[in-house]
């Protein structure tokens, strides 16, 4: 190919529209849950596990991808994997049974696994300093948007044509776009390229106080988040008597609003915050020690806004005042997309970066919403439904203290 994509905004573009159809994707077994679940004769834990195949065939391959991308092209590997995730979201459609859902669930994670460890690094190549924070922002908005057109075109097309067809119409466009990103210009790396397995990445890695503080209340983070969202339609549709398309319709649009909103705001708060920590030469000096702890004091204050108005919102008597405590929860909830992600990259070194996004895509899913999701299905089969979420809020104030700065850092 001699037409390569070689204007950042352009690439940036791209990159953000593929994450958009990536949290679409995602969020289509929550969307149409209820229906589905009716349809193949699945228990609420067994609902829960569609959410836990997927994470398995994404945080397993994660670490490989990041392998790969220290010797191959990550235009290329991005494009393998936007088309294997479409592909399979399609074929989720066609499961005649569980067994056969699980395993389309588990190939569009294999797929998303690619992208979401790569994307990340080619955008921190390709942005100044002073604006990273900003890029991010932009490309972690498709996170909400993503997940609230999941939710209002899921649960929309489910109520009126079938759960199935939801599946094809997701898994259409990402064909064409995962072409596309072959026209990509492979940016030049910053500082080195590791050649070094997988094993000793993670030692590497896990040799880092603030990484390992910062993936730990992602850890959290990322369990409470995963739970709320494959849930939430469900407990509108149960909790308040609302149709599916109603359900997915307003949580989507609390979603989308109060996701972009918090994103934006999160991504300036945290290029303001590294104007004031620039940083010093090294990713271990105190100087860059101070930005992290200013990136992670930005995740805490999000989530302890975030833990009381989750309780409140699960606890509400109305679906209305469900939806505005919900919506103040989400504000705080998606603050920390963009800085969270700053700090993975910020706590290790250039050839670190790759395998930094990859472990802790490993890490806030093998020990997150792996488990999440079946866990509050186990809760939902045997509780009331109120007090089954009300575990969320509970996790998401763990996420507060994970994150919090310890001063022994600064």
């Amino acid at each position: 190919m001699s037409a390569r994509i070689t204007s950042p905004r352009a690439i940036l573009a791209l990159l953000t529209g593929l994450n958009f159809l990536n949290y679409l994707d995602r969020i289509l077994v929550a969307a149409v849950l209820p229906k589905m679940s009716a349809e193949l004769g699945l228990s609420d834990f067994q609902g829960g596990l569609t959410a836990t195949v997927f994470l398995l065939g994404y945080f397993v391959t994660a670490p490989v991808f990041s392998a790969l991308a220290a010797r191959y092209s990550r235009r290329s590997l991005i494009a393998f994997g936007v088309a294997t995730w479409s592909v399979a979201t399609a074929l989720s459609g066609t499961a005649a049974n569980l067994g056969m859902l699980l395993a389309a669930r588990a190939i569009v994670g294999i797929g998303e696994a690619s992208y979401a460890t790569l994307s990340p690094t080619i955008i921190d190549d390709i942005t100044p300093p002073e604006r990273k924070g900003k890029a991010l922002a932009i490309f972690y908005l498709a996170t909400p948007l993503g997940s609230a057109l999941g939710m209002v075109l899921g649960g929309q097309i489910a109520e009126h044509w079938g759960w199935r067809t939801a599946f094809f119409v997701g898994g259409g466009p990402g064909l064409l776009l995962a072409i596309t990103c072959l026209w990509i210009a492979e940016p030049a790396r910053r500082g080195a390229v590791a050649h070094t397995g997988i094993i000793a990445s993670a030692k590497a890695l896990l040799r880092i106080p603030q990484y390992r503080r910062a993936v730990a209340g992602y850890i959290a983070h990322t369990a409470a988040v995963g739970a709320f969202a494959h849930w939430g339609p469900t407990f509108l549709v149960r909790r308040f008597g609302l149709k599916l398309g109603a359900a997915g319709t307003y949580f989507g649009a609390v979603t989308v609003v109060a996701g972009a909103i918090a994103t934006i705001v999160g991504g300036r708060w945290s290029d303001a915050a590294l104007a004031r920590h620039p940083g010093g030469p090294s990713h271990d000096d105190a100087a860059t020690r101070r930005g992290t702890n200013a990136l992670l004091k930005i995740c805490a204050i999000g989530v302890l806004v975030a833990a009381p108005f989750t309780a409140a919102a699960f606890a509400a008597p109305a679906a209305w005042l469900f939806f505005a405590m919900a919506f103040v929860a989400e504000l705080g909830i998606f603050l920390s997309t963009s800085p969270v992600n700053a700090a993975l990259l910020r706590t290790v070194p250039p050839e670190l970066r790759a395998a930094s996004m990859a472990f802790g895509i490993f890490a806030i899913h093998i020990f997150g919403d792996l488990g999440s999701p079946p866990a509050v299905g186990l809760l939902l089969d045997h509780l009331h439904i109120v007090a089954a979420m009300m575990a969320l809020p509970i996790v998401i104030a763990v996420a507060a203290f994970l994150w919090w700065p310890r001063s022994r850092e600064a």
